[in-house]
C-alpha cells in the first residue's frame, strides 16, 4: 500500500485548513506550515511525499522553494498553487520543473487527482531508489521488487519468520521467484553463515546422500578422502533445497531424521555430527497431493512446512510488471553495455496483458531481449508519437492509474466497495475516476 504524505504550505489560515482538510480526506498524512522556513524539517531529497506550496509567502516565496527543491532532489514533486492571474507565474513554475500547478480558486477533487498522481510517481522513484541502494549493498542478493498487496503478504511474511529459526517450505510456479525469497529470509535471518543451493531436481540419486550428507574416505570406490556435505557446510547458516518433490523417498526418510534430530551421519561413518543450519524447501508441486499418492512422505511434508509462503503467479500481480521490467532492464543494460531501450505505452498495457507462463523469470529474460533489441513485438521506436518521455508525465500516470483500477476492479469482480478498500481510496474518489476513465462496473 502507497503513503500518502504531504507537505503544504500556505500562510492564510482559512485557506490553509480547507486545503489540509481536503488532503486528509483523501487520505495523505499532512503537514501545514504558513511558511518556507517552517516546513524545513520536511525539505529533504529523503521525503517520500509531495510538496502543494502557494506561490506568494511571507520570507521565501514559492518559486524560491521550487529553485532550491529541484536542485536538492528534482524528483520530488512540487504542486504550484497560483492565484488569479498568475498565469505567467505558473508557466515559470513548470519550467522552473514543478510537477504541475493549480490556479485559484479550485475544485477539491482537481487538488486530491494532481496529488494522487504526484505521490504514485514519487512512490515509484523512492522504490527504484531503495531496489538500487540494496542492490549496491548486497549485489548477490535479488530483490523483491513490487508494490502489490500480493508481494507486500510474501514481505510481511519474511519479516515475521525470517529471524525465526523455524524452517520453512515455499511454494510457487516455476519462475516465480522462490530462490529470490528464501535469500531474502535468509538475509533477514542475521545468520553469519552461508547460503547454500541445492537444486534436487538436477542431482543425479547416485550422488545425492554424499552431495547433502558428505562422505568419509573410502566409503565408496571413487571416495578417497573425506567430503563435507551441504548440510554440514551450511554451519551458521541457510540450506536452500529446491524442488524437494524430485527428492528420492529413500533419502526423504534420511532428511526426517537429520531434520528431527539436527544431526547427521556421513556416509561410510559412524559418527553422529550435529548441524546447525536452517533448512528452506521449495516446490512447484503440491507436497500434500503427492503424499497422499505416495511419490512425498507425509511426514516430512509436515516437518518443513511448519510454515509455509505461497508466492503469487506474475499474472496474479500484474501491476508490478512496469517496476519489474524497469528494474530488470536497467541490469541488463548494465551487463550488456547497451542503451536503456525505449517502449510504447501500448506495449507496456500489451505486456501487462500477457500470461507470463514463466513469471518473473521470464519476464526477465524479456527484457533481456528488450535491451539487446530482438525482443518480439518491439518495432522502429523511434518512429512512433507515443514513445515514454514524448508524452506529458501527467497523461502517462492517467494511462498507468486507469490500467490500475481496472485490474483491481476485474479481480474484485466489479465491486466498487471492495476495490476502493484494495486501493485506499475513498468510494467516493474511486467513482470520480470510473467516471472519468469511463469504465464499467458491477456492485457498490
Amino acid at each position: 500500500m502507497v503513503t500518502l504524505e504531504a507537505v503544504l504550505i500556505e500562510d492564510e489560515q482559512a485557506v490553509r485548513e480547507a486545503i489540509a482538510q481536503t488532503l486528509e480526506l483523501g487520505g495523505f498524512t499532512v503537514h501545514a506550515c504558513d511558511s518556507v522556513e517552517q516546513a524545513q524539517p520536511w525539505l529533504s531529497a529523503g521525503f517520500a511525499g509531495v510538496i502543494v506550496t502557494d506561490v506568494r509567502l511571507p520570507g521565501r516565496s514559492g518559486l524560491e522553494l521550487l529553485t532550491h527543491i529541484v536542485t536538492m532532489d528534482p524528483d520530488l514533486p512540487v504542486i504550484v498553487v497560483t492565484g488569479h492571474g498568475d498565469v505567467s507565474m505558473a508557466v515559470d513554475a513548470m519550467r522552473a520543473g514543478a510537477y504541475d500547478f493549480i490556479e485559484k480558486p479550485f475544485a477539491a477533487e482537481r487538488l486530491m487527482e494532481t496529488a494522487h498522481r504526484a505521490q504514485e510517481k514519487r512512490s515509484l522513484i523512492i522504490e527504484n531508489r531503495r531496489l538500487k541502494a540494496a542492490w549496491a549493498a548486497h549485489p548477490d542478493m535479488p530483490s523483491l521488487i513490487g508494490q502489490s498487496s500480493a508481494i507486500e503478504r510474501v514481505r510481511t511474511m519474511i519479516r515475521s519468520v525470517g529471524p525465526s529459526m523455524v524452517d520453512i517450505l515455499i511454494n510457487g510456479q516455476t519462475g516465480s521467484g522462490k530462490e529470490v525469497v528464501a535469500r531474502q529470509l535468509h538475509l533477514a535471518s542475521g545468520r553469519s553463515g552461508p547460503f547454500v543451493a541445492i537444486n534436487c531436481g538436477a542431482l543425479p540419486e547416485t550422488v545425492f546422500e554424499s552431495e547433502i550428507f558428505g562422505h568419509e574416505a573410502g566409503a565408496f570406490t571413487s571416495a578417497q578422502k573425506r567430503r563435507i556435505g551441504k548440510l554440514e557446510y551450511a554451519k551458521g547458516g541457510t540450506v536452500f533445497l529446491d524442488e524437494i518433490e524430485s527428492m528420492p523417498l529413500a533419502l526423504q526418510v534420511k532428511l526426517l531424521r537429520v531434520l528431527q534430530e539436527r544431526k547427521l551421519e556421513r556416509l561410510g561413518g559412524n559418527e553422529a555430527i550435529a548441524i546447525d543450519c536452517r533448512i528452506i524447501a521449495a516446490s512447484k508441486a503440491n507436497l500434500l497431493q503427492m503424499s497422499a499418492q505416495g511419490s512425498f512422505r507425509e511426514d516430512l511434508y509436515y516437518r518443513i512446512g511448519v510454515v509455509s509462503i505461497d508466492l503469487p503467479r506474475l499474472n496474479e500481480r500484474r501491476e508490478d510488471i512496469p517496476l519489474l521490467l524497469a528494474h530488470f532492464i536497467q541490469g541488463a543494460a548494465i551487463r550488456y553495455q547497451r542503451p536503456l531501450p525505449q517502449w510504447t505505452l501500448a506495449q507496456m498495457a500489451q505486456w501487462q496483458t500477457r500470461d507470463w507462463p514463466g513469471n518473473v523469470r521470464e519476464l526477465r529474460n524479456f527484457a533481456d531481449r528488450l535491451v539487446l533489441g530482438v525482443a518480439e513485438g518491439v518495432a522502429d521506436l523511434a518512429s512512433q508519437g507515443d514513445v515514454i518521455g514524448a508524452v506529458p508525465l501527467p497523461q502517462q500516470m492517467d494511462i498507468y492509474e486507469r490500467m490500475l483500477i481496472a485490474e483491481m476492479l476485474n479481480i474484485s469482480n466489479g465491486n466498487v466497495a471492495i476495490a476502493a478498500d484494495r486501493l485506499g481510496l475513498p468510494k467516493k474518489t474511486l467513482y470520480d475516476k470510473i467516471k472519468k476513465y469511463q469504465l464499467a462496473v458491477g456492485k457498490t
